[in-house]
């Protein structure tokens, strides 16, 4: 059994992969102040509600944008698994060139989404992520990674409403049935969800423009990206939300 780790700002996806497929997923929160020995005892407990133990697990790899937790995490792996985990970076064989200035600025949230979306979708390709911020990455028609958008993330904008005005309060995210609201949540939940629609399909059409490929395949991924679908947004081509484990079980065949 492969382990796959997606190390986000908020969340930890975790994949197990048998006879190269995942069969299991988990999600557990990005806590800074647990320790290695608190993260194995959660893995180990994960394991076992699938019937596994550690010495099932013969390999793992790892993409994170919380350096800050890296070490705790290797140590974790070293222990409870007796494992040196793959750490993904442009500097692994990635299956594709990626041109960006500086290379090691580049996400490997971002990295594994364009692996995976290249794999399964082809070329050219342009992958939206909606996470903790939102992400355009274009895959050019030669396959490479070429370059992309980073824009606000929607969670991260509705907090930034309720911290800067001290009358707006917290709101669920999720569409109001008309654009024009007649409370102060509706008003919010608007500016947010069809506010965010129109930022997205904008810079997707300003992207389609720029690069002039008549074939760009649009993904959505993330876990805000079926609430600018329901939103009424028609432009993606497809929405993946295992994409980014995907890439990484992609990408531990090609590096182990």
């Amino acid at each position: 059994m492969i382990l796959l780790l997606d190390v986000g700002n908020s969340n930890i996806k975790i994949g197990a992969v048998s006879n190269d497929k995942i069969v299991k997923t988990w999600r557990i929160a990005t806590d800074l102040s647990k320790t290695a020995d608190e993260f194995g005892l959660v893995f180990i407990e994960l394991l076992e509600s699938i019937g596994k133990k550690a010495k099932d697990v013969s390999g793992i790899i790892i993409s994170s944008v919380a350096p800050s937790l890296n070490y705790t995490i290797e140590h974790m792996c070293e222990y409870y698994f007796n494992l040196s985990p793959i750490m993904v970076s442009h500097k692994i064989n990635l299956g594709m060139n990626i041109i960006y200035s500086p290379p090691q600025d580049l996400g490997t949230d971002r990295i594994v989404n364009c692996v995976a979306a290249k794999q399964k979708y082809g070329y050219p390709c342009l992958i939206v992520d909606f996470g903790s911020a939102t992400t355009f990455n274009l895959i050019s028609n030669k396959g490479d990674f070429i370059g992309g958008v980073i824009a606000p993330g929607i969670k991260s904008s509705a907090e930034a409403l309720t911290n800067t005005a001290a009358k707006l309060p917290r709101i669920e995210l999720s569409t109001p049935s008309s654009v024009v609201g007649i409370s102060t949540v509706t008003n919010m939940q608007s500016g947010v969800i069809y506010g965010f629609r129109g930022l997205v399909e904008g810079i997707i059409s300003l992207i389609k423009k720029e690069c002039g490929y008549s074939k760009l395949k649009v993904v959505a991924t993330g876990g805000m990206s079926e609430i600018i679908v329901a939103g009424g947004s028609t432009i993606f081509d497809t929405i993946d939300r295992t994409l980014s484990l995907e890439g990484l079980k992609y990408l531990y065949k090609l590096n182990k």
